[in-house]
């Protein structure tokens, strides 16, 4: 049985830090069941991975972000596609496909902005090149050249296999040929990261000595920050993964076993990267690189996230330390849902600590073979 979803529940604790602040350079925190608990927000989470050296390694280059089409003044994207693909295509048609994709005029001395900051891929840019340059040979005029390439969406969308992340969070787009065939719904549901427990948190008092001044120092600041265990989940829809890449035409086209295994490829990289990467802000002070103590995943047919069992702030253990207590608490409330609604889930677990699992959870002794069952469709 090939369940559509991946669950992924990742227990971390993390040492004194601040690994996400607000527009007050306050931590970010939420209130859940009634008490502050510190927070990670999914937009930090995802760039984190996105820019990680894990992902250009395994999955590539990650998209450039920007709204900036063309400012003389600044970075902007005209120029970094003429930069990347200049060994490829002229520049004129390189500046002419992105006016076509964004529908906005770059031929002037003022800058031009998108509606919003969205997410470009090279590859992406370099296919509409190719159609853009096949087409004019054609003698096209600009409006049949749009028509035209809007009619073969999956050849697109196989450009898009070199900008995952698009595929993995997926691209609104309000304007140009994007408005027609560049949105793209995301596979990757990633929730806010917030500690099972409460938080207090502390305020550092620093100095920074200036060297040449005889007394006192050169800057007197304070900053936020609290440690906590950590509950991250994220959830991937495994088909609109493989129509996000090309794999599958639509959502009702049947699945093929190397569309699959492709998709469940990325997953477990995908479960890599939740387990073990960390937002930089701070680190430089802090120093907070801590590895997940717990990763729980479910193949399942709708997703589930266990956020719930952390709803009632999780106490210290009785010699302290709210690492131990928060896996039982994890493993007792995905029991009590996996039964009480009856799930068919097939399960597996990494934890850094040896304990009894629910009958239905697969213990793996390391996280490289919970990857690797990941990458098996769940197969013990």
């Amino acid at each position: 049985m090939n369940e559509n979803f991946i669950n992924f529940h990742i227990l971390i604790s993390h040492s004194p830090s601040c690994l996400n602040r607000d527009d007050m350079n306050m931590q970010k925190s939420a209130f859940f069941g009634g008490k502050r608990r510190v927070r990670i927000s999914s937009q930090s989470l995802k760039r984190t991975m996105r820019h990680s050296d894990y992902y250009r390694q395994h999955l590539g280059e990650p998209s450039v972000r920007t709204k900036h089409l063309w400012d003389p003044d600044k970075n902007n994207l005209k120029e970094h596609a003429i930069k990347a693909l200049s060994d490829r295509f002229d520049e004129d048609l390189i500046a002419k496909t992105i006016e076509l994709i964004s529908g906005k005029n770059l031929d002037s001395e003022t800058k031009i902005e998108n509606d919003a900051v969205a997410p470009w891929v090279m590859e992406e840019v370099a296919y509409f090149c190719e159609q853009v340059k096949e087409l004019e040979a054609e003698g096209l005029e600009p409006k049949k050249l749009k028509k035209q390439i809007e009619k073969d969406s999956t050849a697109f969308r196989q450009a898009l296999a070199k900008g995952l992340d698009i595929a993995l969070s997926g691209r609104m787009a309000t304007s140009g040929l994007m408005s027609e065939i560049g949105k793209i719904d995301g596979a990757l549901a990633v929730a806010h990261a917030i500690t099972t427990h409460t938080v207090d948190a502390d305020i550092d008092w620093f100095t920074a000595v200036d060297d040449l001044q005889e007394q006192g120092s050169g800057h007197l600041d304070t900053q936020e920050f609290s440690s906590g265990v950590f509950y991250r989940y994220a959830s991937l829809n495994l088909k609109q993964l493989q129509v996000n890449l090309g794999l599958l035409a639509d959502m009702k086209s049947e699945e093929t076993p190397e569309s699959r295994a492709k998709a469940l490829d990325i997953a477990a990289h995908v479960l890599h990267m939740l387990a073990t990467e960390v937002p930089s802000a701070k680190q430089q002070s802090f120093a907070a690189h801590n590895l997940a103590d717990l990763a729980l995943v479910s193949f399942s047919s709708q997703p589930v996230s266990l956020a719930n069992a952390f709803e009632e702030p999780i106490k210290p253990a009785r010699n302290g330390g709210f690492r131990e207590p928060s896996m039982h608490a994890l493993n007792e409330y995905w029991n009590k849902v996996h039964k009480g609604y009856g799930l068919q889930e097939r399960c597996a677990e990494f934890s850094l600590e040896q304990r009894e699992l629910p009958d239905e959870i697969e213990s793996k002794p390391s996280l490289p073979e919970l990857e690797g069952w990941v990458r098996d469709n769940g197969k013990a």
